[in-house]
C-alpha cells in the first residue's frame, strides 16, 4: 500500500438548508483515506449519507466544512479551471441507475467515447474508434453494440456501458454509487467481477458505496460503516466481519441471512436503537456509556471503535 492516500477526507460535514429553520445534517465529521489500487467500501442504511459523501468527493456538492484532498491537492474549496479539468480526468463515477445516467439520444460508442472527446485523448478518429471498441470488449460487450442506443440494452448491459464510460480514460479513482443495487443477483456478481478485473487492468482505486454487506465483503479491502451521517467504525474487511466492535455494525452483520436453514432458524438478529442506546455520536472521541468505554482512533484511515469493559 502506498504511503500517501489518493483520496483523503478529513472531518467532512455536509448540511443542506431546506428552510429558514430546518437544516438536514447529512454528513457529520467523517474522515477516511483511500490508497491507490484499493477498494474502500462504504456501507450503511438508506439515508446514512453514503451517496452524499461520494458526491462531495467528486465535487458535485460543495462541502459545508472539512477538507478533501485528491492526489495531494485540496479540492474542497473553489477549483480553478486547470484543477477542475485535472479532477474530471482523474476521478469518475458510476451511478446507481444506468438508464437515467446515459443520454438516450446518443449511441453507445458516443457515450463511452465522451471522456476521450472532452479530454482530447486521441490523435485520430481511427484511434478513438479503436479505444472505444477495446473498452466495450473489456466490459463484455462487442463491436456490434457500438451503434445501439441505451434503450436497446438490458439493465446489466447498460451498467457495463456506464463502467466503460468511467474507465476508458483510466482514472485514478472511481466512485461506484450503488452501482449494482438495481440489478438482478446473478448480474450483480458479473458486474462486481468485472469491476475487480478492470481494477487490475487500470490500477484504479474504488470508493464502493453499497448496502449489500455480502457484496461489499467480496469486493472491498477496507470498510467504513456509516450511521446517521457519522462514520461509526472503519477497518479492514476481516476486522469488520470477524471482530465488529460498534453495536450498529454488529446489528448490520446479524441481519445477513445464513445459507443453512437449521442455523438460520435458531439465530436471532441483534437490534440497535440509537435513541435508547445511550451512545452520543456528537460527544467527541472518548465516552463512558453503559459500562463500556468507546474510543475512536485518531488516524482517519483506521478510525476503529475500540471497546473494553
Amino acid at each position: 500500500m502506498a504511503s500517501e492516500p489518493i483520496l483523503a477526507i478529513n472531518n467532512l460535514h455536509q448540511h443542506f438548508r431546506v428552510s429558514r429553520s430546518n437544516t438536514v445534517k447529512a454528513v457529520n465529521g467523517v474522515s477516511f483515506n483511500i490508497f491507490a489500487g484499493e477498494t474502500y467500501g462504504l456501507v450503511g442504511e438508506s439515508g446514512s449519507g453514503k451517496s452524499t459523501i461520494g458526491r462531495c468527493a467528486i465535487r458535485l456538492y460543495k462541502p459545508t466544512s472539512g477538507s478533501i484532498s485528491f492526489c495531494g491537492q485540496d479540492i474542497s474549496s473553489k477549483l480553478s479551471k486547470p484543477a477542475s479539468e485535472s479532477l474530471r480526468s482523474s476521478m469518475q463515477m458510476v451511478f446507481q441507475d444506468p438508464m437515467s445516467s446515459l443520454n438516450p439520444r446518443k449511441k453507445a460508442s458516443d457515450i463511452v467515447g465522451e471522456g476521450l472527446d472532452i479530454h482530447k485523448l486521441y490523435s485520430s478518429k481511427a484511434e478513438r474508434d479503436e479505444k472505444i471498441i477495446e473498452m466495450l470488449e473489456l466490459v463484455g460487450l462487442s463491436k456490434e453494440h457500438a451503434d445501439r442506443y441505451p434503450h436497446q440494452f438490458s439493465g446489466g448491459q447498460r451498467q457495463r456501458l456506464g463502467i466503460a464510460r468511467a474507465l476508458i480514460i483510466k482514472p485514478k479513482l472511481v466512485i461506484c454509487d450503488e452501482a449494482i443495487s438495481a440489478l438482478d443477483v446473478s448480474i450483480q456478481a458479473q458486474i462486481v467481477n468485472l469491476l475487480k478485473r478492470l481494477q487490475k487492468w487500470a490500477g484504479t482505486a474504488y470508493l464502493f458505496i453499497a448496502h449489500d454487506l455480502s457484496m461489499v465483503k467480496y469486493v472491498s479491502d477496507r470498510i467504513g460503516v456509516l450511521h446517521l451521517g457519522y462514520l461509526v467504525e472503519s477497518g479492514t474487511t476481516r476486522e469488520i466481519f470477524e471482530q465488529p466492535i460498534h453495536p450498529y455494525t454488529k446489528s448490520l452483520l446479524s441481519a445477513i441471512p445464513i445459507a443453512d436453514p437449521a442455523a438460520e432458524k435458531g439465530r436471532a438478529a441483534i437490534s440497535y436503537d440509537y435513541a435508547s442506546s445511550g451512545i452520543s455520536y456528537e460527544d467527541g472521541d472518548d465516552r463512558l456509556v453503559g459500562g463500556t468505554h468507546y474510543v475512536r482512533a485518531t488516524e482517519p484511515e483506521f478510525a476503529l471503535w475500540a471497546g473494553s469493559k
